[in-house]
């Protein structure tokens, strides 16, 4: 890393302690004593991922405290990473790492620095009787779909897809609901100054999205197959509460800055609901603590929220469009297409410029978060799924179905 990046990582992570969490972007869909093994790139025990041939880094991005806001600014292609990954989604942490989670098709976690360069390979090979899980001696293996950073950035929060091996006999699928019995799973905490994990906590059937409540006391999951939210105590690691979310398939999460409310995209469904998480802390009823919020329209997936709060932008997949809605009272403001099945979104810390990926498309597009106009869009691999900005180094990480990472530096024209 830089010396730059370094000083801009400082900075990123005193604002995140004062005020709230870093918010990742997704993606779709075992022993070390310590945990989960991290494979060092010098080893050949994982191969690194690469640039393609030809690709150089771009010098380092302007800041955008020192230039124009995003919603002013175009994205520049800076690299292009391959080898060992099958990244479902990317998150960047408050000091300038980038984590793509390579799901069960190789089993693993990669963490790269700001300079794109791969840190360490995580193995998703986990023993849970050392963590307090006596029943489940045997080492058994995750599938890392989603994370999250802690606040602080000193934590990493991993959910996994299923568990397979030696008491684990039905794992998930894409398709399923609370009656066809799927396995529970796990969420991994992972210590970011060892890349290894340190804690697990089970959660319900296939843990998709994870979101770290900005006052770092409370980690919150969505499961797929058990249409509900699991809500994590960080301190105790101990899932305190599962709350039904009133329909099939619920995924992305955004929370407010004041760490009392999460609104969650139910995407088997035309609804975004919002949960009193304030309530939960005090006990209330299931009943009492969901509402329905806003209908965006057919799929809500990925949800994030303005830095003021104010407005929600909320992809739709099955409509193919973005969705802007008022926080106060639910209304969807605006609704556009950037291209077919919009999966995951990110916005500019500045939050002028939301961009969003394009699953059948090939594209990711950047939007004018004030009038939500589409501003430009640029090729990627095929099938993007996760998209991620790097506040570090104001670079925008763009992951690929096919096996890939595109980075784009988000420049002053």
């Amino acid at each position: 890393m830089t010396v730059r990046h370094r000083a801009r990582a400082a900075a990123a992570v005193a604002a995140l302690a004062a005020v709230a969490g870093l918010a990742g972007c997704s993606g779709d869909d075992g022993g070390s004593p310590a945990g989960l093994a991290a494979a060092s790139p010098a080893t050949g025990a994982t191969p690194a991922a690469v640039r393609s041939p030809g690709t150089t880094p771009a010098a380092t991005p302007t800041p955008a405290d020192d230039g124009p806001p995003s919603a002013r600014r175009r994205l520049v292609r800076v690299t292009r990473l391959t080898g060992s990954l099958t990244p479902k989604s990317v998150v960047a942490s408050p000091t300038g790492h980038v984590v793509a989670n390579n799901m069960i098709y190789t089993h693993t976690v990669s963490v790269f620095d700001a300079d794109h360069e791969l840190v360490t390979t995580l193995k998703d090979r986990v023993t849970p009787a050392r963590f307090g899980f006596d029943r489940f001696t045997k080492p058994v293996r995750g599938g890392p779909v989603e994370a999250a950073f802690s606040p602080d950035g000193k934590h990493l929060w991993v959910s996994n897809y299923s568990m397979y091996g030696p008491g684990f006999s039905h794992p998930g699928d894409d398709v399923c609901s609370p009656a066809t019995g799927v396995d529970r799973s796990f969420l991994y905490r992972v210590d970011t100054s060892s890349w290894r994990v340190d804690g697990l906590v089970r959660v319900g059937s296939v843990p998709k999205y994870v979101a770290a409540v900005p006052d770092g006391r409370t980690v919150l999951v969505t499961n797929w197959c058990g249409y509900d939210l699991s809500v994590v105590d960080t301190a105790s690691l101990k899932e305190v509460a599962r709350v039904p979310m009133g329909g099939s398939y619920p995924r992305g999460i955004a929370v407010t800055a004041d760490s009392r409310t999460a609104y969650v995209a139910v995407m088997g469904t035309t609804d975004v609901v919002r949960v009193d998480l304030a309530g939960i802390r005090a006990g209330k009823a299931d009943a009492d603590v969901v509402e329905r919020f806003s209908k965006p329209g057919k799929g809500p997936r990925h949800l994030n929220l303005s830095p003021d709060g104010k407005y929600l932008y909320v992809t739709v997949n099955d409509d193919g469009r973005v969705a802007k809605v008022d926080t106060r009272t639910g209304r969807v403001l605006k609704r556009v297409a950037t291209g077919r099945e919009p999966r995951s979104a990110t916005l500019s810390p500045d939050g002028t410029a939301l961009f969003v990926v394009n699953y059948e498309s090939g594209t990711v597009s950047r939007l004018r978060t004030r009038d939500m106009k589409v501003l430009e869009s640029k090729p990627v691999d095929h099938h993007p799924i996760g998209i991620t900005y790097n506040p570090a180094t104001d670079e925008v990480w763009v992951c690929s179905y096919v096996g890939s990472i595109t980075v784009f530096a988000d420049k002053a024209t």
